[in-house]
């Protein structure tokens, strides 16, 4: 199958605004739900619109599914499990800090993957795309270091970062997962591994509920209308960071990901009202030299 060398980098982008979007809808909803009730809309509310690419998938490739081996569960387990664990820790951080800075510390993740990817999975980082990445990351913490941006304390820039690294390792989880499945097509690789992630945590997140907090889903069926949204947000945005997995390393795809920081400013922007500060502005920058940089690098 002939891939074109920059279409992980159109993935990654599609990907990034869908989860802009999503987060923003998962951080109003953690007023209603609380922060497991928001995290568990992401998962349960996805898996039907990632049940349908799927279909669609097979219908378009005429195949049937991949048949994974043993390893292929213990990845997945990583990833999906990782992935709600980092979610949760996210919303808490939301809670507890402004929306663009959240985003900001979170972001710090690339540095993270790049270790985890070439530790777990020996994805090489060459000399120009760990330069872009110290770039794109630097970017990032100019825009969290400004006034008043730890107000509240240590604990919520230590949860959002806790909850970068979390996604670090939910990220090589999924790519290792894609890369164990050996599918000629990458297209059902990464559909059948966001179907089976999605299972999973809807699975495990529901059976946590119904133990400890069953009036949480008796609430999430109610807020039935906004979590459809944000589930198909999340749907949506997991597919292309699969699609991005398959044919990149997760360190350059999460690196590029770090456009998601801009989409973030501009909600807060033109939404929550928060201007943006000549810090921010120098951060934007730099995210976007260091995204320049790697995507010539690759």
């Amino acid at each position: 199958m002939i891939i074109a060398p920059w279409l992980w980098a159109v993935f990654t982008v599609i990907a990034a605004a869908a989860q802009t979007v999503r987060n923003a809808a998962q951080r109003e909803l953690t007023q209603q739900l609380g922060t497991v009730g928001a995290t568990h809309v992401r998962f349960l509310f996805g898996l039907p619109f990632a049940l349908v690419f799927l279909a669609g998938v097979a219908l378009v490739l005429g195949r049937g599914l991949p048949r994974p081996d043993p390893i292929y569960w213990l990845w997945v387990i990583d990833g999906a499990g990782m992935q709600f664990a980092a979610t949760a820790l996210m919303l808490r951080a939301m809670g507890e800090h402004s929306f663009v800075v959240t985003i900001a510390y979170i972001k710090t993740e690339p540095i993270q993957v790049a270790l985890f990817g070439l530790v777990l999975l020996g994805d090489r980082v060459t000399l120009p795309m760990a330069v872009a990445i110290l770039v794109a990351t630097a970017g990032v913490i100019v825009m969290s270091l400004k006034p008043g941006s730890l107000q509240g304390g240590l604990k919520p820039t230590l949860m959002g970062l806790g909850a970068g690294g979390l996604f670090g390792l939910s990220a090589i989880g999924f790519r290792g997962a894609i890369l164990n499945l050996h599918d000629p097509n990458f297209v059902m690789a990464a559909t059948f591994t966001l179907v089976i992630g999605l299972l999973f945590q809807s699975v495990v997140l529901t059976a946590y509920l119904y133990i400890r907090s069953r009036h949480v889903l008796f609430a999430i069926a109610r807020a039935w209308r906004p979590s459809l949204f944000a589930g198909f947000m999340g749907a949506l945005a997991s597919q292309f960071w699969y699609l991005a997995f398959a044919i990149a390393t997760a360190a350059s795809v999460r690196t590029l990901a770090l456009v998601e920081v801009l989409f973030a400013q501009a909600i807060s922007r033109f939404l929550f009202g928060q201007p943006t500060s000549w810090r921010e502005a120098a951060g934007i920058v730099l995210i976007v030299a260091g995204v320049i940089l790697l995507i010539w690098a690759y």
